[in-house]
């Protein structure tokens, strides 16, 4: 009785952080508690509307990014903007990882290249593409997620990995993380 109990409970969790609407990486599989980092926009602020510079709908650019300081022994950074609100699904608007551990923004309307100038590497959107893929929600008001991870290493991924790709090569390795969160509608 009390193991079905358990794993009830086990699966009721389970369900619960599936349902959150954005993927999280447990903070023991990175050694413990993990530094918060605070991720902001000149564009937008948290919970603000994406302008529509950034969107399908205007110039599809990539929009300014910057983060306070990263924890001691951060050797790159990772950045994932996906919308959990996507009707089939969360749907992955740019991934971009092994940034320089001091790099602290990124500028707007960053190349659709797989390899930047200062070494960091752009992964393939839902899009299909390499580098940023704005809101274009095709119905109501979707959530647009920016999530920061300060990694305790380079990765072993080469340019062009999927999001999943790079979730899995970041287990472990998560010393910080932070995100930012904008909101589109189309008209």
């Amino acid at each position: 009785m009390l193991k079905s109990i358990v794993v009830l409970v086990i699966m009721l969790g389970l369900v619960f952080c599936s349902c959150k609407g954005s993927e999280q990486i447990d903070s023991e599989a990175a050694g413990g508690e993990k530094m918060e980092i605070k991720i902001t926009s000149t564009a937008f602020a948290e919970g603000g509307m994406v302008p529509p510079k950034y969107t399908c709908d205007g110039q599809d650019i990539s929009p300014p990014l910057e983060w306070e300081a990263v924890p001691e022994g951060t050797k790159s950074i990772a950045l994932i903007s996906d919308d959990p609100d996507a009707p089939m699904g969360t749907w992955v608007h740019w991934v971009i990882f092994d940034l320089p551990a001091e790099t602290r923004k990124l500028e707007e309307n960053i190349a659709p290249d797989k390899t930047l100038p200062n070494g960091a590497k752009q992964g393939i959107t839902d899009f299909g593409s390499v580098g940023y893929g704005g809101p274009c929600p095709p119905s109501g008001t979707h959530r647009y997620f920016f999530k920061i991870y300060a990694l305790d290493e380079k990765l072993d991924l080469a340019a062009g990995a999927r999001k999943r790709e790079l979730l899995k090569a970041m287990e472990g390795h998560i010393l910080g993380q932070g995100q930012l969160i904008g909101k589109y509608k189309r008209k």
